[in-house]
């Protein structure tokens, strides 16, 4: 199967109907989770890969801002030929949980023509990891589903995949 091209505006649109139904499932999943629950999660993850292509959306750089960890710090800085100090103060800042951010959206390191990363090889293990469905199980991260439906298509295809998988008989919830 070939990956579909992503169209933000028509994946707003969609995420505007169904962000209520998403979430309403989720919760429901998070309340009284299946036995089976990542067992179809894989499933659904992988049907959702073969229709998302990271480079033709990257909207999570453009909305999103990932937290660094002191090692991302450290090796990116090293990478940019910066001080760790130099580095966090050109594009970073603390928000009140004491989280390292990006200043601004989108993603400095985005590039947005080509949607390519400048630091891709050392870039954050937030990032790496987005939007985190095989670390990240959804019986235990339903939050992070929930958050991430509205701004990854990957993860709205996941969602939906499964919603309409269990309410179609396809997979039944043990």
């Amino acid at each position: 199967m070939s990956r579909r091209t992503v169209n933000l505006r028509t994946f707003r649109n969609l995420v505007s109907r169904n962000k209520k139904r998403f979430r309403n499932f989720l919760t429901r999943l998070e309340k009284k989770a299946p036995r089976n629950l990542h067992l179809i999660t894989l499933e659904a993850n992988e049907l959702s890969w073969a229709k998302t292509d990271c480079l033709d959306c990257a909207n999570c750089c453009k909305t999103m801002s990932p937290t660094y960890s002191p090692q991302d710090i450290s090796r990116i800085s090293g990478f940019l030929g910066m001080t760790k100090k130099e580095f966090k103060e050109k594009w970073l800042y603390r928000d009140r949980t004491g989280d390292w951010l990006n200043r601004s959206t989108p993603c400095q390191f985005l590039d947005p023509k080509t949607n390519y990363c400048s630091i891709y090889t050392v870039r954050p293990s937030d990032c790496a990891g987005f939007p985190h469905h095989s670390t990240k199980k959804i019986r235990d991260y339903g939050h992070v589903y929930k958050q991430n439906v509205e701004f990854c298509p990957a993860t709205y295809r996941l969602v939906e995949t499964m919603h309409e998988g269990i309410r179609q008989g396809k997979w039944t919830l043990k």
